[in-house]
């Protein structure tokens, strides 16, 4: 095993092991890659400060999430088509997840369907829901995520169309093939949803009983809508600056989204995290969970399972000591008062 010390370590072993439309594929984003550069950038924006004189000792990072345990507030974001990066796909994830007793979210678009992935791991991951303009096809996804007893749904609401991915066009326009209900990508031709609107949230209700995340919600205007049609749960994500071009940042939006939702559901954030102060930071500024997309990607790419777990250890311990130096002894003590930001 390597010994790596940080993600950007963990990132450079990756390269070496992929081909380049692999990795080209697992750093790329839409346009000149200004929303993901900013994603990452603007954590640099936001300082920390610390209370001293606190007996550290003893650090809990626990979360719950609707009635379950974790062992800590990093979880594992959806990822599709992991079979470009180890060849048993997502299984070398979730399992690594499930070793770490942290969260993980299945995507749509998975190189293993979803009931293998369900079948490598005692408890269900959560599944992330692409819906089509075909609402069957939908219906057939979700049927699958319950028959699997999956108990929450992550709806990704911001790829009515897809963003503009120059540096990775040729594998978005080869044959890509899902093993679950979706279908196959094939010469461009995914089936987005450009249909997809707040109707979609009563008929979900009607038909399943599931706890339902909205993904993608970057406005306080659309937190105030999701709290309103009665979810269960938003994650402020701007798909990795894969999808809209000059985003803001999703740490730069995760304090009025928080405002607005005021404690009534949980918010989780994903985007940039790439240190355990980036985590801290978003605790502090109002997420209950903080998810990690390629930084774990990197680690499949590099060593497989072990490589993921490595990926969690590093950033779990970065957690930890920077609440230790910031007299911050569990998730709970982690507020807006640990932060200050500056505006750029």
């Amino acid at each position: 095993m390597n010994n790596f010390r940080n993600i950007w370590d963990i990132k450079n072993a990756s390269k070496e092991k992929l081909t380049q439309h692999a990795f080209d594929y697992l750093v790329g984003g839409a346009d000149d890659l200004r929303t993901f550069n900013r994603n990452i950038e603007a954590f640099q924006h936001f300082q920390i400060r610390p209370r001293r004189l606190i007996d550290v000792r003893e650090v809990d990072t626990s979360i719950e999430l609707f009635g379950k345990k974790y062992a800590s507030p990093i979880y594992l974001s959806p990822v599709g088509f992991q079979g470009l990066f180890h060849p048993d796909g997502e299984i070398p994830s979730v399992k690594a997840a499930a070793a770490k007793s942290i969260l993980s979210v299945a995507s749509t678009v998975t190189s293993k369907s979803f009931s293998e992935i369900c079948a490598a791991v005692d408890t269900p991951p959560w599944f992330q829901l692409y819906t089509t303009s075909d609402r069957i096809i939908t219906a057939r996804l979700l049927d699958q995520a319950q028959k699997n007893n999956c108990k929450t749904i992550v709806l990704t609401i911001d790829v009515p169309v897809p963003g503009n991915r120059e540096k990775h066009i040729g594998i978005l326009t080869g044959n890509m093939r899902t093993e679950n209900a979706l279908g196959n990508f094939k010469d461009g031709g995914a089936d987005f949803d450009a249909t997809l609107t707040w109707d979609f949230i009563s008929w979900f209700r009607k038909n399943y009983d599931m706890n339902l995340l909205l993904k993608g919600i970057m406005t306080a205007e659309d937190a105030a809508l999701a709290l309103d049609h009665e979810v269960d749960g938003i994650i402020v994500s701007n798909h990795g600056g894969r999808q809209l071009e000059s985003d803001l940042s999703t740490i730069e939006v995760l304090e009025e989204v928080s405002k607005t939702i005021n404690g009534a559901i949980p918010i989780l954030i994903d985007g940039g995290i790439r240190r355990g102060t980036d985590i801290f930071k978003a605790l502090a500024l109002g997420a209950t969970a903080v998810g990690i997309g390629r930084p774990y990607i990197y680690g499949l790419a590099a060593e497989g399972q072990v490589g993921v777990e490595k990926v969690i250890d590093i950033l779990q311990t970065e957690l930890m000591r920077n609440m230790q130096l910031a007299g911050a002894t569990s998730i709970s003590k982690i507020n807006k008062k640990h932060v200050r930001e500056k505006r750029f």
